[in-house]
């Protein structure tokens, strides 16, 4: 059997981020884990410093459960470099090349109006954007 995933993305705004990638995968919150009612009840478990907070972190799933769940924690230090690994968001649907390519296009707009930004546009293929905090990522056609 092979081992799972689980996506972690260091930030320094954990409920912009949530917020973000919440629209753009359409992800939910993921519920603190038994036998915890909250999340603060789950983050006050491991006696965190006074400086820490559950509201720097967030935690979000597939609703289906069938893709990696994604954590956002902060972190103090900012984002200095490119990403050495990257999400590829997959616009689903088939169809002709220019019917797959206006669809990758909407979609990277509605992610733009989220809060994203374009950094690169590779015509009739992906566009990369970044998140709000500069994370970069890709738009593309599902796989077939």
């Amino acid at each position: 059997m092979a081992n799972g995933i689980d996506l972690t993305l260091d930030c320094t705004d954990a409920r912009l981020l949530a917020a973000f990638w919440k629209t753009a995968l359409g992800y939910v919150d993921e519920p603190p884990p038994a036998p915890f009612a909250t999340r603060e009840e789950w983050f006050a478990s491991f006696d965190p410093a006074e400086d820490e907070s559950v509201h720097d972190c967030a935690w979000l799933r597939d609703p289906d459960g069938i893709r990696p769940r994604l954590s956002l924690l902060k972190v103090a230090e900012p984002k200095t470099a490119k990403n050495r690994l990257h999400i590829d968001v997959r616009v689903p649907g088939h169809g002709d090349a220019d019917a797959r390519w206006a669809r990758i296009r909407a979609e990277a707009a509605r992610l733009v109006a989220a809060g994203g930004s374009v950094l690169a546009e590779f015509e009739g293929h992906h566009v990369v954007l970044a998140d709000p905090e500069g994370n970069e990522f890709c738009v593309a056609a599902a796989r077939t």
